[in-house]
């Protein structure tokens, strides 16, 4: 095995389940295996173009596969609904996880209220482990922009959370945001 094989070898072995986390939470999952492989095959193609820190690298071919993959229609709102869907109905009738559920159903409810970009930039930092600089280059913008995004998300998703706390709060009512595209 040469090195550009053995390099490979190395990136698949440590960032697929990354990789697959990132693109199931934005496609189909019967689709989400298929473009986590496009997005390997991208990289053999590309391997000595491969930064050091692969995985900003990988994702950000993940995050442009997967808007290829899917139109417009719908793309906004994907994230947070499949966000949304990790949620079973078995998991809300159990009871001895009830409140595990109910605290997990009060985040995604909360996450719901954030604009796509930030539920972004919350879950590429807090999920994905992804430090603002290399998450500005998954998501496609500047540091700065992304900062923002985050810092916005941060405090609307915070905002969201104390209310659900509130007694006699209602479940979170997703709130519309338009985003230029």
């Amino acid at each position: 095995m040469d090195e550009r094989e053995a390099r490979f070898t190395r990136l698949y072995e440590r960032y697929y389940r990354n990789v697959f986390g990132y693109v199931v939470l934005r496609v189909p999952p019967q689709t989400a295996e298929d473009l986590t492989g496009e997005v390997f095959t991208v990289a053999w193609r590309k391997i000595d173009e491969i930064p050091e820190q692969a995985l900003p690298w990988l994702l950000g071919v993940a995050r442009n596969l997967a808007r290829q993959s899917h139109g417009a229609a719908g793309r906004a709102r994907g994230l947070v609904d499949r966000l949304a869907g990790l949620t079973t109905d078995a998991d809300r009738h159990a009871w001895d996880a009830a409140d595990h559920v109910i605290a997990r159903d009060q985040a995604l409810a909360a996450l719901r209220t954030l604009s796509a970009k930030e539920a972004e930039a919350v879950t590429l930092t807090v999920w994905h482990g992804l430090e603002p600089a290399e998450a500005a280059r998954v998501a496609g913008c500047s540091r700065t922009a992304f900062v923002v995004r985050l810092h916005r998300g941060r405090r609307r998703l915070a905002r969201a959370l104390e209310a659900s706390h509130e007694p006699g709060a209602r479940v979170l009512r997703p709130q519309v945001v338009q985003e230029k595209q």
